[in-house]
């Protein structure tokens, strides 16, 4: 294994791990010293590895944003249909909320307005870089369909962002609820709302 394959994989670990202690105490009440703690590294030994307490919240934003574009993005390309290319990424986005591995994602979410200066700035490009594809994707449905536009593209990717994005505060994987069942409510929800029809799978 190359160096630089060895350095990002243990970024990651780390990443994976600080976010958790983020999430659990939030930016402001976790210390750098907490989060040594918690990867089994000296404090000394967390800074040659991310420079700074900044510096290591960036690295786990951009390591969720990785995340979504290797689960969710990196998995649709291949789809032509607009509609099915939509609603597999409404599922994937879903999985990717839901599910308990990964706090990264949380950790975007909280502590956004933690983050400052250049480093916000790489992370908001990235974030605004997702909406533009869930935009231009909207509005290619909304085409198919007839070009109907009952809500504009970007309203519509704020709003499914938004309903998807609160999950985390709400779903328990343990309850009642099927992730199946959610993610196809939440396909048929959206859809009902941006082309005034009901429809869960792709149609030619």
């Amino acid at each position: 294994m190359a160096p630089s394959t060895q350095a990002r994989d243990k970024l990651r670990e780390i990443c994976r791990i600080a976010a958790r202690v983020f999430y659990e105490k939030g930016y402001d009440g976790a210390s750098m010293q907490d989060i040594a703690n918690a990867v089994h590294l000296t404090k000394a030994g967390l800074y040659h590895h991310v420079g700074s307490k900044d510096r290591l919240l960036y690295e786990i934003m951009n390591y969720g944003m990785d995340i979504l574009d290797e689960t969710v993005l990196e998995n649709v390309k291949s789809i032509r249909d607009p509609r099915e290319k939509l609603r597999q990424t409404i599922i994937g986005h879903i999985n990717l909320i839901v599910r308990a591995r990964d706090r990264e994602i949380t950790v975007i979410l909280h502590e956004n307005r933690s983050l400052k200066g250049a480093l916000r700035k790489k992370i908001n490009a990235r974030k605004r870089a997702y909406i533009e594809f869930l935009e231009e994707l909207i509005a290619k449905v909304q085409e198919r369909a007839g070009g109907r536009i009952l809500i504009s593209p970007r309203v519509a990717a704020f709003a499914l962002l938004g309903t998807i994005n609160w999950l985390y505060q709400w779903y328990d994987v343990e309850g009642p609820i099927k992730e199946d069942q959610l993610a196809n409510d939440y396909v048929d929800l959206f859809l009902r709302g941006l082309l005034g029809t009901t429809t869960t799978t792709a149609k030619a």
